[in-house]
């Protein structure tokens, strides 16, 4: 019912900033709430992110907070993940998925995208 595409990943220096975008098609009206998550080889699919229809409700992992942001444009039916100070750490490949209510447990989204690669090196 509803597809994701994301977009924006690529091969970055440390601090520097790139933009995840994700477009999102089809019955969106039957979501409430868009949340970015990554997951880097060998490790689990981390929460990153999300954000509700209205932009009013936010919420960030700790490990990102401050220095990503993200956003959305509801005419376009796509969100974005603004990343700044980039660090290795921040090397995985990024998801967006669309749920229901808001939640940082992936379990509980019930649309993902393919995913983007983000590769930040020292």
């Amino acid at each position: 019912q509803v597809q994701l595409v994301e977009s924006g990943g690529g091969l970055v220096q440390v601090g520097d900033s790139l933009r995840l975008s994700c477009a999102a098609s089809g019955r969106t009206a039957s979501t409430a709430a868009m949340g970015w998550f990554r997951q880097a080889p060998g490790k689990e699919r981390d929460f990153v992110a999300a954000i509700t229809n209205s932009g009013l409700n936010k919420y960030y992992a700790d490990s990102v907070k401050g220095r990503f942001t993200i956003s959305r444009d509801n005419a376009l039916n796509t969100v974005y993940l603004q990343m700044n100070s980039l660090k290795p750490e921040d090397t995985a490949v990024y998801y967006c998925a669309a749920d229901r209510i808001l939640t940082r447990y992936a379990r509980d989204y019930d649309y993902w995208g393919q995913g983007t690669q983000v590769t930040v090196s020292s």
